[in-house]
């Protein structure tokens, strides 16, 4: 297990920003993405990296974006670290596994959310109005439920260290217009409903996830991460039961534990026990294992 990186300092390139996990480096016409082994949890990052993190993201993003080229380009030049510009290679050692040289495109407005099951504030709100986003779903169901087609709730998106809210379909055309949040919609659809079957091949069953669009030279194209624990939630198909929360590859295991200590959820984060931060990188290492067949 190697030394989380929580931050990354390359005096030679040029810092476009930092987000709750990447560092994003301006190169002129592309961008690189480093993803840093930080967490974030309530919208608070810890003090505490969890090991390869950063790793196991950048490579389920990869695999996750191969397996939909034939329905939507994305933006990734290479993840080889040899394909990246000169000034990058003397940082080999910190962006090897990593980072992704990436298209600068320019992002759409709102994140777009689909779910095939009832969890999280789609749980939330189904019971308060038995809506989700305003989409209208049976009596009855449980939470966790597999609902009876998967649905997009598109959501704002929020500032570092404010919350993403949810929003209408109606609400998304008035950011993008109609054709554009329609091709959106459908194409969200397709990647989820293709990434369920992959999973469920392989023991995961992905409730829900979310993804980020942008226009590069007039195309839409997917940007960001794709698919991975910190934008979906994975639970493992054999002990599936409705009726409650389910057990995840994710952050779930350091939410569980954050939520037993009297906390009032902002800054600054507790110190986590080294087991929390430990058993968590097991579980985002096994997804990637279940997932692509390869792990570190």
């Amino acid at each position: 297990m190697s030394k989380p990186i929580l931050q990354t300092e390359f005096p030679d390139l040029k810092l476009a920003g930092r987000g709750k996990v990447r560092d994003i480096y301006d190169m002129g016409d592309t961008l690189l993405i480093v993803t840093s082994d930080r967490i974030s949890a309530f919208d608070v990052i810890m003090n505490e990296g969890i090991p390869d993190k950063g790793y196991v993201l950048t490579q389920i993003s990869a695999f996750w974006f191969h397996q939909m080229e034939d329905i939507i380009p994305n933006h990734i030049i290479s993840t080889d670290v040899k394909d990246f510009p000169a000034e990058c290679q003397k940082y080999a050692d910190q962006l090897e596994g990593r980072s992704m040289l990436v298209k600068k495109a320019k992002p759409l407005p709102a994140e777009c959310i689909v779910r095939g099951y009832l969890s999280g504030s789609g749980w939330k709100d189904y019971k308060a109005t038995g809506s989700v986003c305003g989409i209208k779903l049976p009596e009855g169901l449980l939470e966790s439920s597999k609902l009876p087609e998967p649905i997009f709730t598109p959501s704002t998106k929020a500032e570092l260290g404010t919350h993403d809210e949810n929003i209408t379909f109606e609400q998304m055309v008035e950011m993008c217009g109609r054709e554009l949040a329609e091709k959106v919609r459908d194409v969200t659809l397709k990647i989820y409903s293709k990434a369920r079957d992959i999973a469920d091949s392989k023991g995961i069953i992905i409730a829900d996830t979310k993804f980020e669009y942008g226009i590069y030279n007039g195309e839409l194209i997917i940007i960001d991460e794709c698919m991975t624990p910190d934008s979906s939630r994975f639970w493992p198909k054999d002990g599936y039961k409705p009726g409650g929360a389910q057990p995840s590859f994710d952050k779930q295991y350091l939410r569980d534990y954050l939520e037993t200590l009297d906390w009032d959820k902002t800054a600054p984060a507790p110190d986590l026990p080294e087991e929390v931060y430990r058993k968590t990188g097991e579980k985002y290492m096994e997804a990637l294992v279940k997932l692509t067949g390869k792990g570190k």
